[in-house]
């Protein structure tokens, strides 16, 4: 029987080598992806998250205009209007070789009064995708870049601050840059306040632009509203009479303030040269400054109601007293101090209807300099008035040992320190607001702001009264307003040279308040180096005072307080005089 032997399988040569190499390399392949998807998802995910976060996540913003500012009757002064911005996408424009049809970037160009080959070099390189053409357009210029249809430009809605009343509201307001950040006045000093919040929405999109997810949501925060203790009315009436007065003039600038007496608000502050806003082609920056609160200088004989006030405060005189002011001069350490003539025996009422520098000079040096400058101080003199406007000076009030004799009697007719027109405005409305002094305020205000008492109210009714004399049949009838009792004070000053001592530029000053029975607003004028002869306040600043204060009196129902005047008609009843 024959026996079959089987034969012994033998595994060909380099199998099992090729079956490791293959198997260690599947488990190196896997080993590599698995690390990679460990370092994607665990060690490092935000790069990749950030990549389709990109391509799926989308934000838009929710713009919120910047607030207004409105006067204290609700008249807007600076207001927010949507306006229309062109913009380009380089890339875009490329792509669709937008750039060949020359026509319309030539008439777009000359839309915008640009030369075309300076409107083609701002999208001229695809790498960009946005490039600003033109910044707020009119509504005429927009339409006409949608009919021009030209690939890649595109319109964006922005806003612009517009304001109303143009050059008359000007320096207290101020102006925003092309972004609508305040560089001026009130918008710069309260930017933050008018700026806002805008809101933020975040969401998924999928390919094909469905929303599939709402991520997030931000709401505004709306901007805050300015309302000013401004009135337009009042505003408008003083700038309209400063700018007149000014030319007539031939004045370098001028400034007037008037003032609430019971609240120390201010109801108009204007400057002239003043400039418009809405135009900022042309703005110049000696035309911006706020001249009522930057710029002081010497009072002249505005102050003079206040040595009367002080002698009456340190009981050195009464209001019924004289004084001797013969020979119509006096020398002091080698100076001369004179009157335009010898008045002789003066009450204190002539001596402040003649403007007597013998007069208050006599006076101050009997109450020696110490009590002298303690007045002008508590009267707000060398300090700020509270408004806390941008730019605002404290003037000066000297603070040393030692005062000559001359430099006292300089001190009491308005020499040796400076003011600014808002400073000199709030010294008068603690007179007429019977010795109560209170800050100032630029903002409308419910109740009036705590204020300090610092003079006696019979002393300031004592001294207002002389100054309706001065108005009455003194030094500023031009200053009258019919069918009012008016008090007040004018001033002429000569200003001081860059190399030293005294040249033959003027200010004219005058400072009033109206009416005298019931004191409702103090207004103080100041007109810069007028060019003409008549540089004196009482018939440079005097007029303008009288001019805004009938007005003002109109405008805001204040009763007349002199009936007797007259000049006073009665509605429908005036006739020839």
């Amino acid at each position: 029987m024959a026996v079959i032997r089987r034969k012994k399988r033998t595994e060909p040569a380099g199998t099992r080598w090729r079956f490791y190499t293959a198997v260690f390399l599947l488990f190196g392949v896997f080993s590599v992806l698995i690390a990679r998807a460990a370092y994607i998802q665990v060690i490092s995910p935000d790069a990749f998250s950030l990549q389709g976060d990109m391509r799926s996540l989308r934000s838009s913003s929710v713009a919120v205009q910047r607030g207004t500012i409105v006067d204290r009757n609700g008249r807007e002064l600076a207001v927010s209007v949507p306006v229309e911005t062109v913009w380009a996408d380089p890339k875009r424009i490329a792509e669709r070789e937008a750039l060949a049809d020359e026509r319309r970037w030539q008439a777009l160009a000359e839309t915008f009064r640009m030369n075309r080959k300076e409107l083609v070099s701002k999208v001229d390189d695809p790498s960009k995708r946005f490039v600003y053409l033109q910044r707020k357009v009119t509504p005429s210029e927009a339409d006409y870049v949608k009919q021009l249809n030209i690939p890649g430009v595109y319109l964006k809605t922005e806003s612009r601050r517009y304001y109303p009343t143009g050059e008359i509201s000007a320096h207290l307001i101020g102006l925003t840059d092309i972004d609508g950040a305040g560089q001026e006045g009130l918008e710069l000093l309260y930017d933050e306040h008018l700026t806002g919040t805008p809101g933020k929405r975040v969401y998924r999109k999928d390919a094909e632009g469905r929303v599939v997810e709402e991520i997030s949501q931000t709401d505004a925060q709306q901007p805050k509203q300015l309302t000013l203790s401004i009135d337009q009315r009042v505003q408008a009436t003083a700038y309209t009479e400063l700018k007149k007065a000014v030319r007539y003039n031939q004045a370098t600038s001028g400034s007037a303030v008037v003032l609430n007496v019971e609240t120390g608000e201010v109801l108009a502050m204007v400057n002239s040269p003043s400039f418009n806003p809405n135009n900022r082609a042309e703005l110049q920056s000696f035309r911006m400054r706020n001249r009522a609160v930057t710029d002081s200088y010497e009072p002249g004989s505005t102050m003079k109601p206040l040595v009367i006030l002080s002698a009456l405060e340190n009981g050195r005189h009464k209001a019924g007293d004289s004084i001797d002011t013969s020979p119509g001069w006096l020398r002091i350490g080698g100076r001369r101090v004179s009157d335009p003539r010898n008045y002789g025996e003066l009450s204190l009422t002539e001596v402040l209807k003649h403007s007597s520098n013998v007069g208050v000079t006599k006076i101050a040096l009997d109450l020696g300099i110490d009590s002298l400058l303690q007045t002008y101080a508590d009267a707000g003199f060398g300090n700020d008035t509270g408004i806390a406007l941008l730019g605002e000076s404290i003037g000066i009030l000297g603070d040393r040992r030692r005062w000559s004799e001359f430099e006292t009697a300089t001190l009491s007719y308005g020499y040796g320190l400076s003011a600014t027109t808002l400073q000199l405005a709030n010294a008068y409305n603690i007179i007429a607001n019977g010795g109560l002094k209170r800050p100032l305020t630029i903002f409308r205000q419910e109740s009036p702001l705590p204020a300090e008492q610092v003079f006696n109210p019979d002393n300031t009714r004592a001294v207002m009264h002389m100054m309706e004399e001065v108005v009455r049949d003194g030094t500023a009838k031009a200053a009258q307003v019919p069918g009012y009792r008016i008090a007040g004070k004018t001033g002429t000053t000569r200003k001081t040279k860059a190399t030293g001592g005294y040249g033959d530029e003027y200010v004219a000053l005058f400072a009033g308040i109206a009416p005298v029975s019931d004191p409702k607003v103090v207004v103080v004028v100041t007109i810069n180096e007028p060019g003409t002869d008549d540089y004196y306040g009482g018939t440079a600043a005097a007029p303008v005072f009288s001019k805004i204060v009938s007005q003002t009196m109109r405008l805001l129902n204040v009763p007349p307080d002199n009936v007797e005047d007259t000049q006073v008609r009665a509605a429908g009843f005036g006739g020839d005089e």
